[in-house]
């Protein structure tokens, strides 16, 4: 039977034609269309491995930025995909606001190549891989408004594709916090305090690879970061798709 439902969903769609997971453009194969292919590409370089700041120069060869060498971030390895703009944008604000989860598979599969890409780097990702993949979690009430919590759906994906588990409980938002992109960095910082408690249980001893879809600042990645350690985990190691593309900062 499912052998069946799989040939017949292949003719339903080969009918309609197909339609890039990012654009949407119909086009006569599956995957992305000519355009977004050239336009997801990953930032191999022109950045820091400490907290992803991006500078001014593409080709230089990843920095400690000032701040990370004065005082390092809570967690041992950071990736990421590509710079939060163009395609890669649209794609992540479809599938946060857009209703369905339309671009999911695409989006895992650059969280995946990211995670490949940065594991391969020297002073990297950990070659052992991770014991368990969480996400940043949103309060109940954002939950229940939204109806999903996007950066869970693609730790679930990734987890997947990584062969480890992805338990809901590993992080939770016991406190609500007002809107992040109204404040500084140093008002987002307070904001946050207190606001994540991450399971003991689930976590001590253990390497955790938090997800999450769009990096600023990193006040939120701190203070769930901050949260993994205080529950005994051995080594954190942060991923997300897009670092904000404001130029030093």
């Amino acid at each position: 039977m499912k052998a069946l439902a799989a040939r017949m969903l292949g003719a339903a769609r080969a009918l309609a034609g197909w339609r890039c997971p990012c654009c949407l453009a119909a086009q006569e194969r599956e995957g992305l269309c000519a355009r977004c292919a050239g336009l997801l590409t990953p930032r191999a370089k022109g950045y820091c491995p400490g907290c992803g700041e991006l500078t001014p120069i593409p080709d230089q060869e990843p920095t400690l930025c000032p701040r990370c060498r004065e005082t390092p971030r809570p967690w041992d390895a950071l990736g990421f995909y590509g710079v939060y703009g163009g395609a890669l944008r649209e794609c992540l604000l479809r599938f946060k606001f857009g209703g369905s989860h339309s671009g999911q598979a695409l989006l895992t599969g650059l969280l995946h190549q990211a995670y490949e890409l940065h594991r391969q780097r020297p002073g990297g990702m950990d070659p052992r891989g991770p014991e368990l993949v969480c996400a940043v979690p949103v309060h109940w009430r954002r939950l229940v408004t939204r109806g999903f919590n996007q950066s869970f759906e693609l730790a679930k994906g990734l987890a997947r594709v990584l062969g480890v588990p992805a338990p809901a409980a590993t992080l939770s938002k016991v406190r609500a916090t007002g809107p992040q992109s109204r404040l500084g960095a140093r008002e987002r910082a307070v904001n946050l305090k207190g606001a994540f408690e991450a399971d003991p249980a689930l976590v001590a001893g253990r390497r955790a690879l938090l997800v999450d879809d769009v990096m600023t600042t990193g006040s939120t990645l701190e203070a769930a970061a901050k949260a993994l350690r205080g529950a005994g985990c051995a080594r954190v190691e942060i991923l997300v798709l897009a670092r904000d593309e404001k130029i030093g900062g």
